[in-house]
């Protein structure tokens, strides 16, 4: 899998609060762009909407603050991999639902980091959502 290099370096900070604050910011610019759901519109899937919300419920799902932080580190790097990124992604049906197709894209920040995004798709609508976005390792 060919992995897109970022312009964009992981939000700085260790607490999960200045981190969620930073990157919530960034989620609140986009969301005032649109009347409806937020969105970015992906380079990859021919400028096809690629909604933001299922991402933030994913992320309020987890119990352990450290792995939140370490996830919402990486947002503006995944939001700039979407939107410029034409790498063929890792795709695969969902084991947990079959009317879902999960795409994996891979980055790296420009930190060096590498980190994956993973996008939803339903079979029935093609409606994209970003589930999540996450580092290799530690």
């Amino acid at each position: 899998m060919k992995t897109y290099r970022t312009r964009s370096k992981k939000l700085a900070g260790t607490r999960w609060a200045e981190v969620y604050k930073k990157a919530f910011t960034i989620y609140k610019q986009i969301r005032a762009k649109s009347k409806r759901r937020p969105y970015i519109k992906s380079a990859f899937f021919k400028k096809d909407k690629i909604f933001l919300e299922l991402y933030w419920h994913h992320l309020h799902e987890k119990n352990n603050l450290g792995d939140k932080t370490r996830r919402v580190k990486f947002f503006p790097c995944a939001l700039e991999l979407i939107g410029k990124s034409t790498y063929e992604p890792e795709s695969k049906e969902n084991p947990n639902n079959r009317g879902e197709i999960v795409h994996r894209f891979a980055g790296i920040t420009a930190d060096d980091d590498l980190f994956f995004i993973q996008i939803k798709e339903e079979k029935r609508s093609g409606k994209k959502w970003l589930m999540s976005a996450f580092p290799v390792g530690k």
